[in-house]
């Protein structure tokens, strides 16, 4: 045998501990992408869900108008030419609807004759990017990695985003030395003017690339301090007993309709109408109610201040303080988004509304993001080890004497014979799948020779 077909076998060989460490990080991967969803029941009731994987099926839908859920791909287009496109938001199953005309859903057949909410794009025919290409494509070389826009959720390549050197030193994306990204969320520039209210957020919003004296680009990926933007944009708290007092009694005055007659102007007359008509409210069953006047008086404030700490919402002022209406006109480019970025986006009344009517409501929805769905998935992988664990144990334990015993020599055996044949295999020799079959067909006659 030559020398080069040695190192060939070689280069095609992987140890035991290997091969299972990729096995689990296969698993790992193909989890994280089903968001732990086992494939088991079509998603559909469950509305339109705010995250799931799902697929499409080219044989069905060659026009890519209609995706399916996991168990919808597994069992009703078993052997069609389906496409994974990893996850989308607000989408409901279409498996079995009109698009698929006499094919019915297996799982379950009585569904909307369409989905309307549901929102399609060239991925859903297998194309990605401006340059409307598949994904692996055919007519290169090598498979470039593409980046997701967390908006349409399009996937582009790094020559097609658009960057400019203003945007990026050296037009790219933004890596650490070890070239991983740094960046939590990316938005194409396509999307970029729905979020263009995002340029009004401090510097530390973005990650860019700086250029230092030297001329070298240094990436800034500062972190937001979530806590210091939110405590500058509301108004301070009073501490002072008398002053906490004066504002509980305030806002107890606004909740208290004008048009009740007998409300005193003066101060103190005032605020004592204020404590009685609170006092009314609150429940005569509430123990620990002090006779005292003044003790009474204190006590009243003290659960009226309970109830607006409960029931006041978050601060109605703004934290970018600017009118939307007055900011200059936005420039379509790509952008990085620092991490927790989605944390400090300001939910006023008016930024509330703002975001619903450009339809990006859901950056304020933790479940939205790409993090969140792996965590759960990650959570829910866990529980089905530990399950299986469970499982195992309690088979063993159900088992009688007799049973117990074979089990156990069972595995005794299987772990004598994997040894032996790792041993005689060396360091220098593969383990074929001849070998595998010779160490199985060995027990097989043990067991025999045993009953």
């Amino acid at each position: 045998m030559a020398s080069g077909d040695f190192e060939d076998d070689a280069e095609g060989t992987v140890t035991i501990n290997e091969y299972i460490e990729s096995l689990d990080a296969e698993e790992l991967a193909a989890d994280l992408v089903l968001g732990g969803d086992e494939g088991d029941e079509c998603t559909y009731p469950k509305g339109y869900m705010k995250r799931q994987a799902i697929f499409s099926c080219i044989t069905c839908t060659p026009d890519g108008n209609a995706g399916i859920c996991t168990a919808c791909c597994l069992s009703c287009h078993d052997g069609h030419e389906l496409l994974e496109l990893w996850t989308k938001r607000n989408f409901r199953c279409d498996c079995g609807n009109s698009k698929f005309g006499t094919l019915a859903c297996k799982l379950l057949p009585s569904k909307d004759v369409e989905n309307s909410e549901n929102s399609y794009n060239h991925n859903f025919k297998g194309l990605y990017c401006t340059c409307d290409r598949p994904y692996p494509d055919s007519n290169v070389e090598e498979q470039v990695e593409m980046i997701q826009c967390c908006l349409c959720e399009d996937w582009f390549h790094e020559e097609h985003l658009g960057l400019k050197p203003s945007d990026c030193v050296g037009s790219q994306i933004p890596k650490d030395e070890e070239g991983e990204p740094i960046y939590e969320d990316f938005i194409c520039q396509n999307c970029s003017p729905v979020c263009s209210f995002l340029s009004l957020y401090p510097e530390k919003f973005w990650v860019v690339p700086k250029v230092d004296s030297t001329g070298s680009a240094n990436v800034c990926s500062e972190t937001i301090d979530s806590n210091k933007i939110h405590m500058d944009s509301e108004p301070s708290q009073p501490e002072n007993g008398a002053d906490a007092e004066k504002a509980v009694v305030g806002k107890c005055s606004e909740k208290i309709s004008d048009s009740e007659p007998g409300q005193p102007e003066n101060g103190a007359g005032a605020k004592k109408s204020v404590v009685q008509k609170c006092s009314e409210k609150i429940d005569d069953s509430e123990p620990g109610q002090p006779e005292n006047s003044t003790e009474a008086e204190k006590f009243v404030v003290r659960k009226c201040s309970e109830k607006i700490d409960d029931s006041e919402p978050v601060p109605a002022t703004c934290v970018i303080r600017t009118d939307l209406n007055s900011c200059p006109e936005f420039e379509k480019k790509p952008l990085f988004l620092t991490k927790n970025w989605r944390n400090i986006l300001c939910k006023c009344e008016k930024c509330l509304e703002m975001y619903k009517q450009r339809g990006v409501s859901y950056l304020l929805d933790a479940e939205d993001t790409i993090v969140e769905y792996e965590k759960k998935a990650k959570e829910k992988r866990t529980e089905k080890l530990e399950k299986q664990e469970g499982e195992a144990l309690d088979l063993l334990n159900n088992l009688d004497h007799v049973s117990k015993v074979e089990l156990l020599h069972g595995i005794k055996d299987f772990q004598d014979e994997l040894q032996g044949l790792m041993e005689s295999a060396g360091p220098s020799k593969a383990i074929t799948a001849a070998d595998i079959e010779q160490m199985f067909s060995k027990l097989k006659n043990k067991r025999k020779r045993m009953e």
